[in-house]
């Protein structure tokens, strides 16, 4: 569907007041307005839950925009990317697509994106519209622009209420969990509670059969070098972090506390708690939805998903609660230009209307993901309360000081994510322990900086 700079304090301010908008971001005529040829560009993204959203942002466009046409293409995430990176080497990309935080520096440092620099002060387009200044994690070290902020979200527990309601936890209980690398603290407690074995014996039974486990307490996806909806939110409730800031390559995969959250990590997968590693390669969305798991990580992207599985109801809750606090990654996507478009000035009236509040009210009404405008957010939240979604975990979370971080921005993003998935692999096959693999990984992830 995944730090100097940190996110949370602002979002507090940002959700809870609506911020002004500018009349340069309206998303209005552009340079091809009017009378003339009509340009078609083509517009990518990967999510088919927001399909329809960006069909009513592309129809009004259109109507503002007449001689340009936008041409939408979806692809799941893995086709995505790589279908992106070898249309750009063909030349035939996408004019703009939707771009991710882990993935525009790579293309940015190949010259493969349009420095939008130069359109944002031609056009006085007024960033600050953007919740938690989200348009500054566009923007690299020497100054450009890679572009315009468009959603954000945040992690929080996934779960089945059926199983929860059967096991007598409710609501509160969830959300109000704590969590520490000793001895699990509440959390852990209540992943053995939901794990349930053959004969019927919970986790908690010292009989509990953890070779023949028919109900998991936990499951989680394949972990990257980021663990977005994995270990991230419980790594960095300890106090620790990926690097010493953003943009920089010092990594901390070795460092005690995030060695013992992986540790916890493993122990709970080898005490039959957490599901498999090898049930869980091709994600978690089967084992979860064959209620084969009680709960989950998962991002806000996916709330529409989850509540409309028509298999059982969920419910959200917070993460679990640290020795440094609460915390969930935050992550928001923007919109690129690719740099071979023959349409620039056209891309970039698009880009623009998308990262304009018009657009993100009208996103925002579908109830999909939290535009990056507020005035799209309080949208998204009328839209989920119209639809019955309790989804106050993902703002609570958001709006609590210090309650995030910064999803990590660095070079190399593609060869470290190689290193990483390899190396939690190892890990949860039982192929190598986990001290010695990740003091091995933290050392050829810094090398790659040399």
């Amino acid at each position: 569907m995944k730090k100097s700079i940190v996110i949370a304090g602002a979002l507090l301010a940002a959700l809870g007041a609506l911020m002004g908008t500018s009349c340069s971001n309206k998303g209005g005529a552009g340079a091809s307005s009017g009378k003339g040829k009509v340009v078609t560009i083509k517009y990518e993204l990967w999510d088919s839950n927001q399909l329809p959203a960006y069909q009513a942002a592309a129809d009004e466009f259109t109507k503002r925009n007449p001689n340009i046409k936008i041409e939408i293409a979806q692809l799941g995430w893995d086709d995505y990317w790589t279908g992106l990176q070898t249309e750009m080497i063909g030349g035939s990309a996408s004019d703009v697509f939707t771009d991710h935080l882990a993935k525009y520096l790579d293309f940015a440092n190949k010259n493969q994106l349009v420095d939008l620099t130069p359109y944002i002060k031609k056009d006085n387009v007024d960033t600050s519209i953007y919740m938690n200044s989200l348009e500054k994690l566009w923007q690299t070290k020497d100054g450009k622009t890679y572009g315009l902020p468009k959603d954000w979200d945040t992690i929080c527990i996934v779960y089945n209420k059926d199983i929860t309601d059967k096991a007598g936890i409710s609501h509160d209980e969830l959300n109000n969990l704590n969590w520490n690398y000793n001895d699990g603290g509440s959390f852990e407690t209540m992943i053995r509670k939901l794990s349930i074995d053959a004969a019927g014996r919970n986790g908690l039974d010292p009989k509990f059969d953890k070779n023949n486990v028919v109900q998991y307490g936990l499951v989680l996806a394949h972990s990257d070098d980021r663990g977005q909806a994995q270990y991230s939110g419980l790594a960095c409730a300890t106090g620790w972090m990926y690097t010493d800031g953003l943009y920089d390559w010092n990594y901390h995969y070795d460092d005690p506390r995030f060695v013992s959250t992986i540790k916890w990590l493993k122990k709970m997968q080898d005490d039959g708690y957490l599901t498999p590693y090898t049930e869980t390669s091709n994600g978690t969305a089967a084992v979860f939805n064959s209620q084969k798991a009680a709960l989950v990580f998962d991002g806000s992207w996916m709330i529409g998903s989850y509540k409309t599985n028509g298999v059982f109801e969920v419910g959200f809750a917070r993460l679990p609660e640290g020795s440094a606090g609460r915390k969930s990654m935050i992550n928001g996507l923007g919109d690129s230009i690719w740099v071979g478009s023959k349409h620039k000035d056209e891309a970039w009236e698009w880009v623009k209307f998308l990262a304009s509040p018009d657009a993100q009210n009208i996103i925002g009404s579908y109830g999909v993901v939290f535009p990056a405008i507020q005035s799209g957010v309080d949208k998204a939240l009328a839209s989920y309360k119209e639809k019955g979604y309790d989804v106050s975990a993902f703002t609570d979370e958001a709006k609590a000081p210090n309650g995030t971080f910064l999803y990590p921005i660095v070079d190399h993003s593609v060869e470290i994510g190689q290193i990483m998935t390899r190396t939690f692999d190892e890990i949860f096959l039982g192929q190598k322990d986990v001290e010695s693999a990740l003091k091995d990984s933290n050392a050829q992830v810094k090398s790659l900086f040399k």
